[in-house]
């Protein structure tokens, strides 16, 4: 399988409802790595490391979110794998 690399930016209610704490659960759930963050205009930034497949896993999931999140969209950008992560977190 091959590795990808996908930078997201979700839109929508996702901050204060467990977007972050969700997404990171679901990425380590995936054998993913990376990172995730609020910005300050309201939205959360996403980077994603690992096998294609389960990235777009993680994408499809996202553009749910958790329960009380209310999506709007979700945009990502393909890069090729950087191997730069250890494993996924939150960034503050």
């Amino acid at each position: 399988m091959s590795k990808k690399r996908a930078h997201l930016s979700i839109t929508g209610r996702v901050q204060g409802v467990g977007f972050r704490a969700n997404t990171r659960r679901k990425a380590r759930m995936l054998g993913l790595k990376g990172w995730v963050k609020n910005l300050h205009d309201g939205s959360v930034e996403a980077v994603v490391e690992g096998e294609k497949e389960k990235v777009k896993d993680l994408i499809s999931w996202a553009n749910k979110g958790p329960s009380r999140a209310r999506v709007e969209d979700v945009s990502v950008d393909w890069d090729e794998h950087q191997n730069e992560f250890e494993g996924f977190s939150i960034r503050y």
